[in-house]
């Protein structure tokens, strides 16, 4: 299982993810990198809610905050 995990998200570098955050944020950005506890470095990431968007720059978003993550459909 964490190898399908870890190929996914290889799969996903340099690409728009979507991340819901445990504090009912939403967040996107294009994926730079990944470890094995999930943590994520993002970079022109932008809070992402109905009214507007914040963008944020580059960050680092712990793996224990992420709620779920929502990855591009590969190319078929």
């Amino acid at each position: 299982m964490a190898f399908e995990i870890s190929t996914l998200m290889n799969n996903s570098k340099d690409k728009i993810i979507l991340l819901r955050m445990k504090n009912d944020t939403t967040i996107q950005g294009l994926l730079k990198e990944f470890d094995i506890h999930m943590n994520l470095t993002l970079d022109d990431a932008e809070y992402v809610s109905d009214e507007k968007s914040d963008k944020l720059g580059t960050i680092l978003i712990r793996g224990d905050n992420i709620l779920a993550v929502s990855i591009p459909k590969e190319d078929s």
